[in-house]
């Protein structure tokens, strides 16, 4: 992992969607002893903000951003938290640098893909002399490692469900889709779309009320970053409301890829684990005939 720009490079900024996300990451620049601007992203940032300069931006507004940067002596920037809406045509604001260098911005921010989408919002940011980081370069303690996380540890059944669902959530990833797969038994039961995990997990639960998911068997949930996935933005992260969602779909546990997802509240989401019985680890896909 590469050191973050220094100070030296202009002042932090922080793009906030929605979550709690954007807070761990201001509270750690915070720490290092930073002044943290946040972009809080309309219709999508819902959190308080007292205590930090910040200003409302629009998810399109590139105009308005490269006013901020310039007014603010804004050099490195990091985006996190969600964005669930896409900007309509007529909040779409890109300045002439920018579409001198990505004549394709516009279109890119219509109609791309997840993945495309937030290369082509990074490449907008780096055309305003901005440096853009990954939210685990300010809040590194944030990434998952290799193993199990809490005091439970997942079963040779759970982990050939761990493997199967990792297979399926690669191959979704490589479809700018989404990036987590659920597996019960070996058989893929849920993929993850634009509707994210937690609502993927409530249709797992309804399917095994319904009794299309075996009843005797638990499953896991798998997230992983898309293989061409740049890691400076939305990485994939699980917090409490992960944990509970699994407990009610019936699951034996989530496993994340190591070094590359984040998780949010650590202590909380790991007694909420514990105490449900359910474990929490990091994968690593590289290591030979072995995730962990």
């Amino acid at each position: 992992m590469s050191a973050p720009a220094g100070k030296d490079d202009g002042r932090l900024a922080i793009v906030a969607g929605s979550g709690m996300l954007p807070h761990f990451v201001a509270e750690a620049a915070r720490e290092a002893g930073e002044d943290p601007f946040i972009f809080r992203l309309s219709n999508e940032s819902d959190q308080v903000w007292d205590g930090f300069d910040s200003a409302v931006i629009g998810v399109g507004d590139m105009a308005g951003l490269s006013r901020l940067v310039k007014a603010k002596g804004i050099g490195r920037v990091v985006l996190s938290g969600g964005v669930k809406r896409r900007p309509a045509f007529r909040d779409i604001h890109v300045n002439l640098r920018s579409l001198m260098k990505l004549p394709m911005a516009v279109k890119t921010l219509l109609a791309g893909g997840d993945d495309a989408v937030l290369k082509m919002v990074i490449a907008l940011i780096e055309a305003q002399g901005c440096k853009v980081l990954g939210a685990h370069e300010i809040a590194p303690d944030l990434l998952a490692e290799t193993g199990p996380l809490g005091s439970i540890k997942p079963s040779s059944d759970d982990m050939r469900d761990i493997a199967r669902a990792a297979e399926a959530a690669e191959a979704l990833g490589r479809l700018d889709v989404g990036q987590g797969a659920v597996s019960v038994g070996g058989r893929i039961v849920a993929l993850e779309g634009v509707e994210g995990t937690d609502a993927m997990l409530a249709r797992v639960a309804r399917l095994r009320a319904e009794g299309r998911i075996s009843s005797y068997r638990k499953g896991v949930l798998v997230k992983l970053c898309k293989p061409q996935q740049d890691i400076r933005a939305d990485l994939p992260t699980i917090g409490r409301s992960t944990v509970e969602n699994a407990v009610k779909a019936g699951l034996a546990g989530i496993a994340v890829e190591a070094g590359r997802a984040l998780v949010i509240e650590r202590a909380a989401v790991l007694e909420a684990a514990d105490a449900a019985g359910i474990f929490v680890c990091g994968i690593d896909l590289g290591l030979p005939g072995e995730l962990m």
